[in-house]
Formats: C-alpha cells, sequence, structure tokens
C-alpha cells in the first residue's frame, strides 16, 4: 500500500490531530490516502510507540471535554497510519517513499524543530543532524528522481511556518553549494504551506494514542497547486489564516498568562490547574471582564468582534474542561516572555486602552 501522506513526528498531539482527521476523512473517501510516520530523533523508547502507531487495529485517541455545555467522552480508533519508521534506522525507506510515494508532508518537531545550529558547512553522507537538514536531503533526492510537485505543511507553532521552514531549506541548500536548479525547482514545485494548528492534547496513552480535548482547528493558507491530506470540518482554508492566529494569540494564549499573573501574585496553592483556578467565581468574573472590556474591543477596531466573541465563549468553555489538568506552574514558564510577546503584542496591534494588559507589560519591564 502507498501512504502519499509522510508525517514527520511521532507527538500525542499529531496523533489527536491530524492522524484523527486523515483516519476518519478515509471513512468519507476524502483523503488522498494513509500515512507513514517517521520518528525524527534517535530516542529508543519510542520503539514500542512506532509498533503501535501502525499497527493494523489502529491506536485510540479519547476525546473527553465539553462541547456547547454538553459533556463529551468518547473513544475514537485512529487506523490512518500504516506505517512507522525510524529515520536514523530507515533512512533508505524513508527516502523512497518521499521521493516516489509522498504528495503531502507534515511535521511537527518540537519546539527546537527548526534548529540547525548543528549542521555541518557540507551535507552529510548519512541523515543530517536537524529536521530541516534531513529535509533538505530528502528534497534533493526528490529532485535527482524526477521531482513531482509537494505540498509541506508544518505544524510547529511558529508563525508563518511554512515561510519560516522555507527559509531555512533555502539558507541550507546554499550553505550546503546545492545545484541553482535545485533551488529553481523548490520555488516552482515545492509549496510550503502556512499553517496554524489549535487543539489541547492533556496527555498520552500508552504505547500510542492520547487524551484531547473535543475542540480542534487546523488552519491552512492556500496556495495554487496545493495539496490537502484530507477534508474535514476541523480544516479550515483561507487565502490569509493571520486572524486565526491573532485569535488564538490574544484570546487563548493571552488569557492563560493573565490568569497565571493574577495567580502568581496570589497565595493560592501552586500545584492549581486552570479548571480549579475558573472554579472560583473571582477568577472567572476576572477572565470574563478581561475578554469584554479589553481584548474583544481590540477586535472590534478591525472588524473581528463577532468572530473574537465567539472564540472567547469557547476558550472559557475549553479552560473549564473537568478532565483536563492543565497546571499553572506549566503555563507560568517563560511567564515574562508571554507577557511582552502577548500582551504587548496585542497593545501594538490594536493601540487600545487597557488597564489589565498596561500592568502586566510594567510588572514585565
Amino acid at each position: 500500500m502507498t501512504t502519499p501522506i509522510l508525517q514527520f513526528g511521532t507527538s500525542r498531539f499529531l496523533q489527536a490531530h491530524a492522524d484523527l482527521f486523515v483516519s476518519e476523512a478515509l471513512t468519507r473517501g476524502e483523503a488522498i490516502g494513509p500515512i507513514t510516520i517517521v520518528q525524527t530523533t534517535r530516542s529508543g523508547e519510542r520503539s514500542k510507540r512506532l509498533t503501535a502507531l501502525a499497527a493494523q487495529e489502529g491506536f485510540p485517541v479519547r476525546i473527553r471535554g465539553l462541547k456547547d455545555g454538553e459533556v463529551i467522552d468518547e473513544t475514537r480508533r485512529i487506523t490512518s497510519v500504516k506505517k512507522a519508521l525510524s529515520i536514523h534506522d530507515d533512512w533508505a525507506e524513508t527516502a523512497r517513499i518521499f521521493s516516489g510515494e509522498a504528495r503531502a508532508v507534515i511535521s511537527n518537531t518540537g519546539d527546537a524543530g527548526f534548529d540547525i545550529g548543528a549542521e555541518a558547512d557540507v551535507m552529510p553522507e548519512g541523515a543530517p543532524e536537524s529536521f530541516p537538514g534531513k529535509l533538505t536531503k530528502l528534497l534533493l533526492g526528490r529532485f535527482e528522481t524526477g521531482g513531482a510537485a509537494l505540498t509541506i505543511l508544518p505544524a510547529e507553532l511558529i508563525s508563518r511556518n511554512g515561510d519560516a521552514l522555507k527559509g531555512i531549506v533555502l539558507r541550507l541548500a546554499a550553505r550546503w553549494r546545492l545545484p541553482q536548479s535545485f533551488h529553481d525547482w523548490l520555488e516552482s514545485e515545492v509549496i510550503f504551506s502556512n499553517t496554524l494548528v489549535d487543539r489541547i492534547v492533556s496527555e498520552p496513552i500508552e504505547p500510542a494514542g492520547a487524551v484531547a480535548e473535543p475542540y480542534a482547528l487546523w488552519a491552512i493558507e492556500t496556495r495554487p497547486g496545493q495539496i490537502l491530506p484530507c477534508l474535514h470540518p476541523d480544516i479550515v482554508t483561507a487565502p490569509d489564516i493571520s486572524s486565526y492566529e491573532r485569535l488564538k494569540l490574544f484570546i487563548l494564549n493571552l488569557g492563560h498568562t493573565a490568569m497565571t499573573e493574577k495567580w502568581l501574585a496570589s497565595d493560592l496553592p501552586r500545584d492549581m490547574v486552570v479548571r480549579d483556578l475558573l472554579a472560583r467565581p473571582e477568577y472567572l468574573d476576572f477572565l470574563e471582564r478581561l475578554y469584554a472590556e479589553e481584548i474583544i474591543p481590540g477586535f472590534a477596531i478591525h472588524g473581528m468582534r463577532d468572530e473574537a466573541e465567539a472564540y472567547a465563549r469557547q476558550t472559557i468553555e475549553r479552560f473549564r474542561n473537568p478532565f483536563l489538568n492543565h497546571r499553572l506552574s506549566d503555563i507560568a514558564q517563560n511567564h515574562l516572555e508571554k507577557i511582552r510577546r502577548r500582551a504587548g503584542g496585542f497593545l501594538d496591534w490594536t493601540g487600545v486602552h487597557t488597564p489589565t494588559l498596561e500592568n502586566m507589560i510594567r510588572t514585565a519591564a
């Protein structure tokens, strides 16, 4: 069986997001085909996961949370993955599938996924160290064996991630002195799509599987000639996905940061989770007032009031998920930088007077 979707990364997020979407689309005849998953790290502890991901019976994803006020608790069986490889142990097979079968490539390689600091000035004989290095070498192999068009859909949490990944690949191609014809082929035949992913995946199921909230979004910026892995109700396409990025950053992410700031200044337990914090009326009122009086008016300036109000309602419901153990101590990591990026970014974008956010900025200064 050929696998026209090649996925780099074995994370529980991808299992409950892209793998689930493709699995459900396959049953409707709305996917381009099944998936080969490729582990990009050298972690030996994930070998059991690879076997379980490609098991004929599939693996479970449990959806737990609130949706429109109703409690959702159901398990879905994911059967879209047909092969699971280690890029270091199975480089030749990965290269074969990449060159001859793949039509769409998905990646989610973690916080350091785009770091190329360890790459040498000459392309190595074996697998390069970084994910962009591996991708560049695989793209060169595809080019040398015919160069069919390809769509790459990074899911890393980086703004305009497709543009960022393309820029890194082009820099590596220049560093490794790859031929100009390869550069030309990249520009004409390889589409690096900007995407935004949004779903809280709270915990793994061993050896493969995950627990996730009901809400899910995969926003994909459209490009001419682009090939999508599948059609799905939780996939949206648009010529510009910046509105989805701002909703997530300035409502969900900024809401997290504002709650955390208030919690850090309190004497509440240090092991609290988000849902327990919002079970306290003063914290729920604080968040609702922040959205209504400071955040949504900023979106209204840009003609996005209705979208912001709907997303804020969804966000509060997601935060109150009775099954989600989202620790405030985890959200508090890199707190000052998050204030600058989220609160500061919102103020730069809107220019509105926001007492709560302005006070947060002064605290972080």
